[in-house]
């Protein structure tokens, strides 16, 4: 079946990490979930003997303690992150940094509000692991995050890619029992949002970050 690019840009480019406009009170079908889940599962993989998991959390208490945890590390970054906007000489560069910092603390505040919170983790465990071992690892179940993400916003689902959770990983693990020698990746909080608005973010240029044969190397032509 041929692929409709123009759809395809579409959903790439108009994937956000969604912080506002989300419906908390509107619940998610498991069976979406599950749907989204299932996609996910064809991304990429190092190693197809590795298993992935996606640790979907709709209990209320477990989503507030995750949630508190999050927060625990979020708010001291969220400080340390506005004294180095105070400090900006750049005034539309702090604005850029505070209102960023703005959205991260509304999405801590709010954390326990979506209807689902989605973790994501695979088998192995990262101590004494090289950087190829590490690549290997983690290359293995970040595109499943990316994947996921872009199949919830197909069906009108918002999520935001997020990992300050993982400085509190055990505590995370307690809570939801996840063996110690299962690594978490991503956190991922999911809900329906409201709007059809979403449009291709302000990005560096092309120019500024393809290499051609070599670093700092352009294309003849």
């Amino acid at each position: 079946m041929p692929i409709d690019i123009a759809a395809t840009n579409e959903l790439l480019t108009t994937t956000r990490g969604v912080r506002r406009r989300l419906d908390f009170d509107k619940p998610v079908d498991p069976k979406v979930i599950e749907e989204c889940v299932e996609i996910a599962l064809q991304s990429p993989v190092g190693s197809v003997a590795t298993p992935r998991h996606f640790i979907v959390i709709t209990d209320p208490a477990r989503k507030k303690a995750v949630a508190e945890c999050y927060r625990k590390v979020c708010y001291p970054y969220l400080e340390e992150r506005e004294a180095v906007a105070a400090a900006e000489d750049d005034p539309e560069k702090a604005d850029f940094v505070r209102k960023n910092l703005g959205l991260a603390k509304q999405q801590a505040d709010d954390l326990e509000r979506n209807p689902a919170l989605i973790i994501l983790a695979i088998d192995g465990a990262t101590e004494g692991k090289s950087v190829g071992d590490l690549g290997g690892l983690y290359g293995s179940i970040l595109p499943a995050a990316w994947s996921l993400m872009l199949t919830l916003r197909a069906r009108g689902l918002g999520s935001c890619w997020t990992t300050l959770h993982l400085y509190q990983d055990q505590e995370v693990a307690a809570i939801l029992g996840i063996p110690d020698d299962v690594t978490q990746a991503v956190l991922l909080p999911v809900a329906h949002f409201t709007g059809e608005t979403f449009k291709p973010a302000k990005r560096l240029s092309v120019a500024e970050q393809i290499h051609w044969n070599g670093w700092g190397q352009h294309r003849e032509g």
